[in-house]
Formats: C-alpha cells, structure tokens, sequence
C-alpha cells in the first residue's frame, strides 16, 4: 500500500482523538472501488497484554446490524416471500400494544423506518438483563430505570411480545408520520425473518449474507472463534473523582430476543466487504447479494431523522455530504463505538470500529473521508447557520412553555429550566446552556460539537417531546 501524504494528518488527528478519549483500540479502513487504500490498526485489542490491533480484529458493529435485517427483508421480497408494505400482523398475529393505537396499520417499511409510532421503550434493558446480571462491571441502573431492577428477562420472543403488550406509553402520532430510533421495531423485523424463511435470525444472516459475501470473520456468536485470539477486549469509562477512567469491562452483553437490532460482530476487512454491496448496487465481488433495485429501494431517504439526514431501510441517507450522496449508520453498545460510510458517487467505503463505549467514531470516520478527499481532518458538511437564525428574537414571555421534565423509557432522563434570564438543560451530573436558535429549535454544546434539541408539539399546540439525536423523549412533568 502506497503510503499517501494524507495519511499523515490523518493518523496524527487520529492519534489526538484516542489521548483525548482514552480510547484504547480503533481499526480504520477505506477502499476505493472496491479495493483496500488504507487500513490500520491503532493501539491494543487487549492493553494490559499489548495485544494489537489489526483489520482482522473481531469488534462489536451495534447496530449497523440493522442493516444486514433489513437486506434480509429485502432478500425475502424478492424471493416473493413478503412484502415492505405488508403489515406486521400478517407476520406477528401476537403482536399487540397496550395504547390506543391500530397496529394493524403498522407496516414492515414502518419498522424498518423507526416510523411505527413507537417512542424509545425499556424493552433493550430486560432483554440483555441475563448477560448484564453476570457482570461484574455493570454500572448502577439508572433512577429512571429502577423499576426494571426486578424485572422479568426476556429471553424469548414470547417473552417479547408479552412484555410489549403491557407498557404504557403515548404513540408518536400515526404510522409513518414521526421518526424515533427504535430497538424494538428491529427486534419485531428479526422475528419476521425467522419466520418468513424458516430459520432462525442468526442463521438466515449467516447462510445468506455472511457466508456469500465472504465475510468469514463476521458472526453473533463469538464462541465459533474458538481458539481464536484476534478479538478485542471491551473498555467502559467511569467517573472517578471527577476524572474520566478507562476500565476493562470483558464481559459481552447479548440480548437473544433482539440480535436483529444490534448484536452482530466483525472486522475492517469483513465490513468494507460488506459495505460494497451498498456501493457497487448489490454485488459482494462477484456475487449478487441484492438487486439494484433492492439497494435503491434500500437507500432511499423515506423520513428525516435528522436536520439534512434522513432514513432509509437500516441506513442513514445524507444527499449533500460535501456535495455528495452519504449512506451510512453507525452502533454502539458496551464496549462498541462502531461506523459505517459509503459515498457511492465516488466509490468510497469506510469503516472504524472501536473498542470503547462513547469512543468518537464518527470523527475517526469523517477524518479518514476529509483527509483523502483533500479537506481539513476536521471538516463538517453541515454548517450551524443552515439551521440557526443568527436574528431569532426568543420571545422570553414563552419560555415557560419549554420547561420540564423530559424521559424517555431508555433511561434518559433530563429537565430544561428557566433561570436568570437562560435554559439551562440538567442531567443528572450537568447543567447545560441552552440558546434559542429558531421557533422550538436550541442548540447547545457537546463535547465540543454542536447539538440542536427540536420541541416537538401537539394539536394544541403544548410541548408534548423534544427530539434529542435520533430520538423523541416525551415530556413527563411540567416545570
């Protein structure tokens, strides 16, 4: 490999990041085309034994699982065996929820949109409670969550579907109408391949994704690496004495009613195979995984998640990266900070993946496409101004309407409050300024990169939520 002047910068703002974050292992990779332009392994798999990193290492990918259940999905369509627009409940006659709404008009294409009306539920927390209970690492669970201490796991999809009949929760608003990332929806898509192709999830991924594509070193199950010692170690940060602490936290989590939602793991090498389905319109090498039309209908932006990004089927869609046409997703769970880009215009896939839970691997991403493209490491393609009116006017005699409690079932839990003439937004161990940027918009500050918080309204026009990330928290309380 040809050792580039862009690599140069590159590794050096890599570096940075991982002694800023204490990150102790990242792998990077980038092809062109199809074939590998630069893959590296920085620091250790395992730090307390120096064991370094490679692209063959074996990481956890979060959820950029999604989109291998979604290519599932699409594989079965084709096959003739469902259809996107098919509801769910031809599928899952059990499929039940306790609020006022009609699922029966939830679709496949809404679940694998996160636009079936679902706000974030608890559900993630007693399905990995088996593998969170053996750790002897676990963090305390949240106050917002302490209800689920003494919760029963769900082990099976039974236990799935039982378990969501039973939470209270107030929809978003009508299938198709409002996006809000959800577990849960992936979880229901995994059970619906199992049973459209008579196989388990797992198995189905592997027989008819992993195994063509060529990804040998990509599995759900890492005791079929028997004997295998290229896999990384899992690190967690705590707070010690006000100071960030790296810690080995070797235990995976796995959730088996919900793998399809983000439990597979890979390697650079594994990955850049795969996101080149995505880039060459179906094809791993010479073998068709997808039709053309198959990736289209896959990359297609149906509904915005973000300002300027928008979701197709397991994928986030950005049209005007830099000019160019982005699709991408990203995962994280215990020990996982993962990321995916394709620029399928230009020929370009990328991949990192760490080792580290809250590791920035959209940066080490984004740094990797900027330094090869020519731009600075640090380039963003998003400008604060396209959202932010430098001359809104906040009209302070509203700001009550803004104040409040907001949680959400995943634990989140915050409240904005009003004081000496500011919002400030207080978590459990900050407070943060808010400005007003635009009606119901504010933006603040974190670590160091700016974040927009989006209210969200009702028909009579209160402050029902606020869009945070890629997420809807309700509001729970008034000021």
């Amino acid at each position: 490999m040809v050792n580039q002047e862009w690599t140069v910068s590159y590794e050096k703002y890599v570096q940075t990041l991982m002694a800023e974050d204490q990150i102790p292992g990242a792998a990077v990779g980038l092809a062109k085309d199809g074939q590998l332009i630069y893959g590296k392994g920085f620091g250790y798999r395992n730090v307390a034994e120096q064991r370094e990193v490679t692209l063959d290492t074996v990481f956890g990918i979060g959820s950029i699982t999604k989109s291998f259940t979604c290519m599932a999905i699409m594989q079965l369509q084709e096959a003739g065996k469902l259809s996107v627009h098919d509801p769910v409940i031809k599928y899952l006659p059990e499929f039940r929820l306790k609020p006022v709404i009609a699922v029966e008009q939830i679709t496949i294409h809404h679940l694998m949109t996160h636009s079936a009306g679902l706000p974030p539920l608890p559900t993630l927390y007693p399905a990995s409670k088996r593998s969170m209970d053996l750790d002897p690492e676990q963090e305390p669970i949240p106050e917002s969550l302490s209800d689920l201490v003494n919760v029963k796991p769900i082990d099976t999809y039974a236990d799935l579907f039982a378990y969501l009949s039973e939470l209270d929760f107030v929809p978003l608003g009508p299938p198709g109408t409002q996006f809000s990332y959800s577990n849960d929806s992936y979880a229901l898509l995994g059970i619906i391949v199992e049973r459209v192709s008579g196989k388990t999830y797992e198995t189905y991924v592997k027989e008819h994704l992993l195994r063509p594509a060529g990804m040998d070193r990509s599995l759900f199950f890492l005791e079929e690496l028997s004997g295998d010692s290229n896999i990384t170690s899992l690190y967690t940060s705590k707070e010690q004495d006000g100071k960030k602490e790296v810690c080995l936290s070797d235990n995976w989590w796995d959730a088996p009613a919900m793998r399809a939602a983000g439990f597979l793991n890979s390697t650079v090498r594994d990955m850049l195979k795969y996101a080149d389905i995505y880039r060459s319109g179906g094809l791993a090498g010479k073998e068709r995984i997808l039709s053309e039309a198959s990736v289209k209908q896959m990359t297609t932006p149906y509904i915005e998640c973000q300002f300027g990004r928008f979701y197709g089927y397991g994928l986030m869609i950005v049209p005007d990266y830099h000019g160019s046409l982005l699709v991408e997703h990203g995962g994280s769970n215990k020990g996982i900070e993962a990321q995916m880009y394709v620029l399928p215009e230009q020929g370009i896939t990328g991949v990192v993946l760490t080792n580290l839970d809250g590791a920035p691997a959209v940066p080490l991403m984004e740094g990797a496409c900027n330094a090869y493209a020519g731009r600075p490491v640090d380039a963003t393609h998003l400008s604060v101004s396209q959202l932010a009116d430098p001359h809104y006017q906040f009209p302070i005699e509203r700001a009550e309407e803004y104040t409040g409690e907001f949680q959400s079932g995943e634990g989140t839990q915050f409240s904005i409050k009003w004081e000496d003439s500011r919002f400030v937004m207080v978590t459990e161990d900050q407070a943060v300024p808010l400005r007003p940027v635009g009606e119901d918009l504010f933006m603040f500050k974190r670590k160091g990169t700016e974040t927009f918080l989006r209210f969200i309204r009702d028909s009579e026009h209160n402050v029902v939520r606020v869009r945070a990330g890629f997420r809807q928290i309700p509001k729970v309380a008034k000021a």
